[in-house]
């Protein structure tokens, strides 16, 4: 038996329910990925690429760490409300004749979605890539823009 500060023999069975459900969620992810939120990749950790977004009146600034990844290797789409970073990065070369002994890059194909609290005006998105970072400027369509109505006196 176990001893710590819950109950007498300090086992919790609910601590371990929670270890144990967190553990099955992390297989779950690392052997399907978060397919609920458009998120798919072959040896990425969950979540890559890092990304922030910062938003505006009328659009959304996008930042995304991509290091290693070509330029042409980033696809961008946007449909109605959604943004989508998908691409490639080839895995590291081993040199000639030696064993990798530790592996932390991740390599092959990567997808995040992110849906946008607006429809998104797909001839005036933006994007710009330097140093490992992807910068994605994308506008409210025109439509969902506020507009200043005038009030004309009678």
């Amino acid at each position: 038996m176990r001893t710590g500060t819950k109950g007498r023999t300090g086992w919790n069975p609910w601590s371990e329910l929670d270890r144990m459900q967190a553990e099955v969620e992390h297989l779950f992810d690392r052997t399907f990925g978060d397919r609920s939120f458009g998120r798919q990749n072959d040896s990425y950790a969950p979540g890559f690429p890092a990304v922030n977004l910062w938003s505006g009146d009328d659009e959304v600034l996008v930042t995304a760490e991509l290091p290693g990844v070509a330029p042409d290797e980033i696809d961008i789409s946007v449909s109605d409300e959604t943004l989508t970073l998908a691409g490639a990065r080839s895995a590291d070369p081993a040199p000639e004749g030696a064993a990798v002994t530790h592996r932390e890059r991740g390599h092959g194909r990567f997808s995040r979605s992110f849906r946008l609290p607006f429809r998104i005006d797909a001839s005036a998105v933006d994007a710009r890539y330097a140093n490992g970072i992807l910068e994605v400027t994308v506008r409210k369509a025109a439509e969902d823009r506020p507009r200043k109505v005038p009030v004309l006196s009678a």
